[in-house]
């Protein structure tokens, strides 16, 4: 099960600084090197990480917010932050996709430079780094529940996607302009517009995920098997009329109807009510549960 508090808040604010720094340095080498080497694919690679630092920035504010006690305003908590600074995170990345395709095409109509070799070993760098923390961060977003760490994770995927069109555009356009092959220099620009479709993409992909999980989906039957099971197994619960379990962020908060013995106590079926919830809590990423009781005699509960 996911864990919280604390805890999570460090891992997620780690794996953020970890983005910034990492996406600093790549996008530093990659527009030096890109500059130097007349390169536009790998010079638009590296705005692609330069906006990943930025993503990476809204992160850590989103995963902060996110860690705000519930106050008269928000009942519910502030876990919902996080979404909407994913989709802050994948606005952003679309746009920078349009950007930059916008550049690769008016580079057609112009006179095109043969890039340097350093463009090639720039990208194998950018490979190797991206996807280390795409590993991580991926691992670390899914374990803590936390959308715009995942999000950001996917930033660092496309960025492994679009370093690799770079290492294809620029060595064919190296490569191929040194075997006399004059239209090889169209290599780089039209890489840097697979380059522009990669980062549109992901950004859309990553928008639209974080739309739904704004819209308090309730999760789906086999997410909440564990839960009914939870609940059925406290003594004095005769049964589970409904469960309805919504994500808020990276927790979940659950409204639950039970049906309890007909002719007990109120007190009785409050201590009930009590155990359902704290039963459901202990899974670590259940932060609230909202109880009604039941009389089981009933054939229509409300």
């Amino acid at each position: 099960m996911p864990e919280r508090g604390d805890e999570r808040y460090k891992k997620v604010q780690l794996g953020a600084w970890i983005g910034i720094a990492g996406n600093a340095v790549l996008a530093a080498v990659k527009g030096i090197v890109g500059t130097a080497a007349d390169s536009r694919a790998l010079t638009a690679d590296a705005l692609h990480s330069a906006a990943d630092v930025v993503s990476s920035i809204a992160v850590l504010i989103g995963v902060r917010a996110a860690q705000q006690p519930p106050d008269q305003d928000h009942p519910y908590g502030h876990g919902k932050a996080e979404t909407v600074t994913a989709i802050i995170v994948s606005v952003l990345l679309f746009v920078v996709g349009i950007e930059v395709a916008v550049s690769a095409v008016q580079a057609f109509f112009q006179e095109v430079p043969v890039p340097g070799q350093a463009a090639v070993y720039a990208a194998l760098f950018s490979i190797f780094v991206k996807e280390a923390m795409f590993q991580y961060k991926v691992r670390l977003g899914k374990k803590y529940k936390s959308d715009a760490l995942i999000t950001d994770a996917w930033h660092h995927r496309s960025d492994v996607l679009s370093s690799a069109a770079v290492l294809i555009g620029a060595g064919a356009a190296v490569f191929g302009s040194a075997a006399g092959i004059e239209a090889a220099v169209y290599a780089d620009p039209a890489a840097t517009i697979v380059v522009a479709l990669l980062i549109m993409k992901m950004g859309w992909s990553l928008g639209s995920e974080a739309v739904h999980q704004s819209m308090d989906h309730v999760l789906h039957d086999e997410d909440t098997e564990w839960m009914f099971e939870a609940a059925a197994s406290v003594k004095g619960v005769v049964n589970v009329d409904e469960l309805l379990a919504r994500e808020h962020g990276y927790y979940v908060i659950i409204d639950i109807k039970v049906s309890v013995a007909p002719y007990i106590t109120v007190e009785d079926g409050h201590a009930i009510g009590k155990q359902v919830k704290r039963k459901l809590i202990e899974a670590g990423y259940v932060h609230d549960v909202r109880v009604h009781i039941n009389p089981s005699s009933e054939e229509e509960k409300l």
